[in-house]
């Protein structure tokens, strides 16, 4: 299974879709079905039951998935590409616009 390039803490920035041109940071990536939750990305309704941790109920927005590809990783204000080099025997993360490493 291939590394994925995006990570759960990265600001990114959409790049197809409805939500073109927003910023967020990553909540969660699943890399089994290769998409991330983007914070205030891609808001679909969810209708609640009242339980214990929500009294009322009702209808809640909450973050929906999007697919890796629609997605760029932001450093320094700009997209950027990723790509992998081995720093002291380790395997990190380049920013390909620049060449810093990013983790």
């Amino acid at each position: 299974m291939a590394t994925m390039k995006i990570k759960k803490g990265d600001t990114v920035r959409v790049i197809a879709g409805k939500d073109k041109d927003r910023e967020g940071k990553v909540l969660s990536v699943d890399p089994k079905t290769h998409r991330v939750v983007v914070e205030g990305v891609a808001m679909v309704s969810k209708h609640m039951k009242p339980n214990a941790s929500n009294q009322t109920g009702g209808i809640v927005q909450k973050e929906g998935s999007i697919d890796i590809s629609n997605v760029m990783y932001v450093h320094k204000g700009k997209t950027t590409r990723i790509g992998f080099t081995f720093k002291d025997g380790k395997k990190v993360r380049v920013a390909k616009s620049t060449g810093d490493i990013i983790d």
